[in-house]
């Protein structure tokens, strides 16, 4: 089986990459997106809401796409269900990204070979949350 959680990959999203997109980030607190981007900020990430309905979330300014981001994106951070999933890794891949991150229970293995394939490092079916602690942090 590959290593969906390779500790490089780990590593370098979480003390080396900046500009996180969070792929179905709405401003429902309710939400585990909104609680691990507010995570992701409270660690000094820039998070950026990629959601259809496209608001301000946690005082960043949302797109409806990852094309629509104006900025270089470093992680795509992707909550949302495996079968639809995919799409979101072929998206980073193509806007530039770093890195892509599937959340705990997001898993599409095709998604993860295309993606390792055309060089960017992802990890999937963890949190940053998770792999943070993890790390005793």
């Amino acid at each position: 089986m590959t290593n969906w959680q390779d500790p490089d990959a780990v590593d370098l999203m979480l003390d080396d990459l900046e500009t996180w997109a969070v792929v179905g980030l709405s401003g429902n607190p309710g939400r585990t997106a909104y609680s691990i981007a507010s995570l992701l900020q409270q660690r000094g990430k820039r998070i950026v809401p990629i959601h259809p309905d496209a608001t301000e979330v946690l005082g960043e300014q949302g797109y409806a796409s990852l094309a629509d981001v104006p900025f270089p994106i470093d992680v795509v951070d992707v909550f949302r269900r495996s079968e639809a999933a995919g799409e979101f890794a072929d998206q980073a891949v193509a806007v530039g990204a770093k890195g892509v991150w599937f959340q705990l229970g997001v898993i599409d293995a095709d998604a993860f070979e295309r993606t390792v394939a055309a060089g960017v490092p992802m990890v999937m079916d963890t949190c940053p949350a998770i792999e943070w602690r993890k790390r005793g942090r």
